[in-house]
């Protein structure tokens, strides 16, 4: 089968790699699209992923697949569902970064697992392979893993009615923050980031938009907020993006950082807060958030093509395209076509 390979840093390749093995728990699923990344897909290609990486790699963890085999001991996955976060497996000399850019992929029953007593290590991270109703559009349906993540992340925080946020970053993360706070109720929720992205931001429930190029925009955020936020999320992470907004927020507030691009060279100075606050360090959880992001994608309180172009598919073998136009920030996220 095919897949999108990173050979090595800077080289991304669509090549033949085997199908995976079939185990007992697994549902053998056809991938039929996936989304692009910037958080982990772009610095895997980059090589500047914050942990250890061994290429060659199969990438893509935004995938959506319909099952089309079980193993003997699944019970959970019939024939025809479709799957959220399925990818392939390692093989001999292949490694996997989640590995959903390939034409076929596993689901593994974790239900299933522990119900027959297996150890947890065997089936939690697996939570995230989750049945999807037969009536949503896959193509939509790969926005979910983001929409989870944000959510039980900006949950977890605190988010509530009448609180004030503010996201450094408009990208498919930034903008997802930005809906979700919405949606909870929030007073105000301003977003710094791409002048490009603003009309996006706003239709998505941002209240307030700012241009992150700007030299003055600390300054022009402090004249329209001088009360100062309750949430900050960075959904950015460059060395100095979170302690650039840290003296707008307010005393005993909660900030954030959910971005990855400087991964362990966060600077704050305290010294510039306006009083005691607290750093978020309580991660997110994907699966306790399904429920609720399946709901606002039928109730349409949560509309993909506000982050991805559904009519404009790229296609596997041109999933380097589909890479270039997100640099180019032509498009937030691009949806590729496997199957």
């Amino acid at each position: 089968m095919k897949a999108a390979v990173v050979e090595r840093p800077g080289c991304l390749v669509v090549a033949e790699v085997p199908e995976p093995p079939l185990g007992e728990y697994e549902a053998r699923c056809q991938i039929l699209c996936g989304a692009t990344c910037s958080g982990t897909d772009l610095h895997l290609i980059e090589g500047r992923f914050p942990w250890p990486v061994q290429y060659p790699t199969v990438l893509g963890h935004e995938s959506v697949g319909r099952v089309v085999e079980v193993g003997s001991k699944v019970r959970h996955y019939r024939v025809g569902d479709l799957v959220i976060r399925v990818g392939t497996t390692p093989s001999e000399g292949l490694r996997v970064n989640w590995g959903g850019f390939a034409q076929y992929g596993l689901a593994r029953d974790h239900w299933a697992m522990c119900a027959d007593g297996l150890p947890p290590e065997a089936w939690r991270s697996h939570r995230v392979n989750q049945v999807l109703p037969p009536d949503l559009d896959p193509r939509a349906a790969t926005m979910i893993v983001t929409w989870r993540e944000t959510l039980s992340y900006l949950t977890r925080m605190g988010v509530c009615p009448g609180a004030s946020l503010l996201v450094v970053g408009s990208g498919g993360t930034g903008l997802s923050f930005a809906a979700h706070a919405a949606l909870a109720g929030a007073g105000r929720v301003a977003v710094v980031g791409s002048p490009g992205r603003r009309e996006g931001a706003l239709a998505v429930g941002a209240t307030d938009f700012f241009d992150y190029r700007g030299d003055r925009v600390d300054e022009e955020l402090a004249g329209v907020f001088p009360e100062g936020f309750d949430l900050i999320v960075d959904s950015v992470g460059k060395t100095t993006s979170a302690d650039r907004v840290l003296p707008l927020l307010k005393p005993g507030g909660m900030l954030g950082v959910y971005g990855i691009d400087e991964y362990g060279k966060c600077r704050l100075n305290p010294e510039r807060a306006r009083g005691s606050f607290t750093c978020y360090r309580g991660g997110y959880d994907e699966e306790e958030a399904h429920g609720r992001v399946v709901d606002r994608i039928r109730r349409r309180q949560l509309k993909a093509e506000f982050w991805l172009g559904l009519d404009k598919l790229f296609t596997l073998e041109g999933i380097g395209e589909a890479f270039e136009a997100v640099r180019r920030r032509e498009v937030v996220k691009a949806l590729v076509r496997i199957c």
